[in-house]
This record gives C-alpha cells, structure tokens and sequence, in this order.
C-alpha cells in the first residue's frame, strides 16, 4: 500500500501538520479496535483531504464510505459556515462508535451521517456537491461515479481513494486480476476517457484520483 521508502514516508510525515488529537485518538482506536485498519486514511492522506476541502470551501460534501469517521472529520475542517458533510456507510455496528466521534469533534451539527447502501442513498439526496470522496466497495467504484458526476457542480470535484490497489493496477504486482483489481481499472479508464473532467492520480499513500469538473 506504501509506494515510497519508508524512511521518506516518515520525513514527509515529520514535515506536514500534525493531526488534532481527535484525529490521533481515532488513528489510534481504529488500530487497536476495528477490522481492516488500513481503511482509514492516516495523518498525511487525511492532511492532504484537509487542505483540498480548505482550498475548494464546499458548501457540500459528499463521502461515500464513511468508516471511522477520521476522512469525514478532515474534509469538515474545510466547510463553509453553514456548510453539511453528507457521509454514507453500510456498517452499522461502527454507527455509534462514529457518532461518538462526530460529537466530540464539534462538527456533529454539519455533518449527517447515513446507515445504508449508499446505491440506494445517493438518489434520494437532492444536493448539489462541491466535493465528493468515494472510498467504498471497489467493485461499484464505477457506479458511484455515475451517480455523483451530473450532483458535482461545474468546478467541483470528485476524488476517490485506493485507485492504484497496492499496485495491483500493474500485472506486475498482482498474482491474479480479481474482480476488485479489474474494477478499480476500470474506474480509472473511466474517468480518463470521461471528457467531462480533467483529472490527475496521484500517487499518494494507495493512490488518489482527483477529477475536476469542467
């Protein structure tokens, strides 16, 4: 999932803003609690969700994938007053742990947190969306990006978590192409040839890609 030295990793780190201690607390539990830590975002992909939100100042936001709430919590630093952080997981056993959370970040009131799959969710939100984060199921990676692309606004933008799957986007690092590898190819292909954005992967932590729409 690391794609540089770990050495640089850590001096990278060392040289970006620290995480509050709410964000270090969540990093910490998740570890220690919850299955599949390395869902969540971490200290310098959660930094770079930040400054993205602070730099584009949605008044909507969507995240599709909410986990244990750490990424929501990083895009909310960058809402606009008066501003909501729409967030949608089909894990319901993480619903209190992630309220809790919300709570104590101060932020509880902007944002809304929905317990479902957000397939059937999306449609009912009649919202236009600033910025959009989708890190969720892989294989409706497509599906997702089809929902939000026409509720973005003309200037804002789409970005989705793990679109170089530990490298297995490159045969290779892959023993096999799975249905989750072939599906975040697919996704990326997609919105390559979408005209209707312009887009850059980054190679950040397990890849980011950032689509902005035109």
């Amino acid at each position: 999932m690391e794609f540089i030295d770990e050495e640089l990793l850590h001096y990278a780190e060392d040289h970006t803003s620290p995480e509050s201690e709410l964000l270090h607390k969540i990093n910490r539990q998740t570890h220690l609690s919850v299955m599949k830590p390395r869902m969540l975002s971490g200290h310098l992909q959660g930094r770079l969700l930040s400054m993205f939100s602070k730099m584009i100042q949605p008044r909507q936001i969507l995240e599709i994938g909410t986990y244990t709430g750490y990424s929501a919590l990083c895009m909310a630093e960058g809402l606009q007053p008066g501003g909501t952080l729409h967030t949608i997981d089909i894990n319901e056993e993480l619903e209190e742990r992630v309220r809790g959370y919300f709570q104590e970040s101060g932020y509880d009131e902007s944002i809304k947190l929905y317990i479902g799959n957000a397939l059937e969710i999306v449609p009912t939100l009649d919202t236009e969306f600033d910025l959009v984060f989708i890190d969720a199921d892989k294989i409706n990676y497509g599906r997702y990006y089809d929902m939000v692309i026409d509720k973005v606004r003309p200037g804002g933008y789409i970005i989705a978590d793990n679109v170089l799957w530990s490298g297995k986007v490159l045969e290779k690092f892959r023993k096999k192409l799975d249905e989750d590898t072939q599906a975040v190819m697919d996704f990326n292909q997609q919105v390559q040839q979408d005209e209707r954005v312009e887009n850059i992967l980054l190679p950040v932590r397990d890849g980011l890609m950032v689509a902005r729409k035109k």
